[in-house]
């Protein structure tokens, strides 16, 4: 079964993997404004690397953040989209899950280490989680890890307790490296091969992947509360009015 895995909570990143965890193919854009347009034919590039035909996909996994909420709805409308049409399943993994194993990967971390994973949550905040390594390397290829605290959003400057004695790692960490000093060559955003792992691990361990997304806070437009009627308001006025 061929596995095609997308996410679009920062960069935009594409993969495609086997069902052993084998990647076959990858492309990325560093795009962050764009997410809508570069995904399409990152899509088709992937699959034409390959030889794949949309129709021999297994299944379609979804980063489903934290992130803000016009990029992280591309990835996750078009994964769903295409899992509807195909008829296969779509799987939705945190995006910070995917970070945290790949540093473990990527910095060989030992069992028992913890892990803080900051990303960019823009207005000088960061979406944050803090994992413990359970094994290096579990099914496919995938390392264990455990969440311990999170995922939650919140300034920079206010979490230092919070990543206190963990490997720090992450795009956020880069971003305010006095607060959150980020380990030497630690990944920064979700790659979407570790992401399908991940997804085919929990697959196989019968574990639940709901595709809702991960926003941790309210959007910025709110719709208006409903105006009332001049009759109601003048009745209202009325009754406040009388002893």
């Amino acid at each position: 079964m061929v596995v095609l895995a997308l996410d679009t909570s920062a960069a935009v990143t594409v993969a495609l993997v086997g069902d052993g965890g084998e990647r076959l193919a990858r492309r990325e854009s560093s795009e962050r404004r764009r997410h809508a347009e570069s995904l399409a034919p990152l899509l088709d590039e992937v699959l034409a690397e390959t030889g794949t035909d949309r129709r021999d996909l297994g299944a379609v996994v979804a980063g489903t953040g934290p992130a803000p909420f016009t990029g992280l709805r591309v990835g996750l409308v078009t994964a769903r989209a295409l899992a509807l049409a195909l008829g296969i399943p779509v799987l939705g993994v945190c995006g910070l899950d995917a970070i945290a194993a790949q540093a473990v990967s990527d910095l060989g971390l030992t069992p028992g280490t913890e892990v803080f994973v900051a990303t960019d949550a823009r207005r000088r905040e960061v979406y944050w989680a803090r994992y413990r390594v359970v094994a290096h390397e579990g099914p496919h290829s995938t390392p264990v890890v455990e969440t311990v605290a999170g995922p939650g959003v919140g300034a920079a400057s206010t979490l230092a307790d919070a990543a206190a004695g963990a490997v720090i790692v992450g795009e956020g960490a880069a971003l305010y490296p006095d607060d959150l000093p980020p380990a030497d060559d630690a990944p920064l955003v979700p790659d979407a091969t570790v992401l399908a792992r991940l997804a085919l691990a929990r697959r196989d361990a019968g574990v639940d992947q709901p595709t809702e997304p991960l926003y941790l806070r309210r959007p910025d437009v709110q719709e208006p509360a409903a105006r009332k009627r001049a009759t109601e308001a003048t009745t209202e006025a009325t009754d406040g009015a009388r002893p």
